[in-house]
């Protein structure tokens, strides 16, 4: 049995439906959500910027909450940090977030698929690798949204339907115009309007995303390094961590994810 907790790290609110979706299949395993608020947003940073950022902040988290294995719930961070956070920590399993491109290639029947993601994910040699290999010759169309990402971390608790709905509505035109028929959601805020993706891109457009096959990567690492929690059928979810940089005194806003995740606040700063 292994009672450490799963970290769970993103620039902002964009993991929390990846931390959902393994805490719901695994209410036993203790969880700790960072939030890099501080330096928010990562899509806009240079590659060596964020690695050394990333790789400065998974340095003050380890010590402090001993995770076993961190999910490294951001796109951006993935594409550019998740090698050297691997090298930095060779004894900590390390799990990324990469845009979906394998299954979108594998069900487009056009051979045109979209990506849309940050300006660090689209235009990194990652993603081009991932193109490369998983592409399956298809023709890729890919975008960068940081407006939206802006919207989601900023606005999106706050946002009625119609909205949302303009919020997505444009890039969904742009890749339609673009003759693609299968969309990747390549970045971890864009998860929170996953529905209204779907619903703008029907008929013809089908969206991945990457959440599943992450929580199934942690899982199947949990058991075979025998990292599973032991808790006992029946025991409940074990109150998880949220927590946040850059900040002096608790956001009201954080306060409010706190409670919805049913996780205590903390401000780094101050552990």
């Amino acid at each position: 049995m292994d009672g450490r907790p799963l970290l769970f790290l993103d620039s902002g609110i964009g993991g929390i439906p990846y931390c959902l979706d393994f805490s719901l299949a695994n209410p036993g395993e203790p969880v700790v959500y960072a939030a890099d608020r501080l330096h928010f947003p990562y899509g806009k940073r240079g590659k060596d910027d964020l690695v050394s950022i990333v790789l400065s902040l998974m340095g003050r988290l380890v010590p402090l909450v001993d995770p076993k294995l961190v999910i490294v719930a951001c796109n951006t961070a993935s594409v550019s940090a998740l090698d050297g956070l691997r090298e930095a920590f060779p004894g900590l399993p390390f799990v990324g977030t990469v845009p979906a491109v394998k299954p979108a290639a594998a069900g487009s029947k056009k051979r045109k698929i979209g990506v849309l993601g940050t300006e660090r994910t689209v235009e990194g040699e990652y993603l081009a690798g991932l193109i490369r290999t998983y592409g399956n010759g298809c023709d890729v169309t890919a975008l960068a949204a940081p407006d939206l990402v802006e919207f989601v971390e900023h606005r999106y608790t706050g946002s009625g339907a119609e909205e949302r709905r303009n919020a997505v509505l444009p890039w969904v035109r742009r890749f339609r115009d673009a003759g693609v028929d299968a969309l990747v959601l390549g970045c971890t805020h864009f998860l929170f309007l996953r529905d209204e993706f779907r619903r703008e891109a029907a008929p013809g457009i089908t969206v991945y995303d990457s959440v599943s096959g992450v929580s199934g990567r942690a899982a199947a690492l949990f058991d075979e390094r025998d990292l599973r929690a032991g808790v006992p059928p029946g025991a409940g979810k074990k109150p998880g961590l949220l927590v946040i940089t850059g900040a002096e005194a608790p956001e009201s806003s954080w306060l409010r994810w706190a409670d919805y995740l049913g996780f205590r606040l903390a401000l780094l700063e101050d552990m």
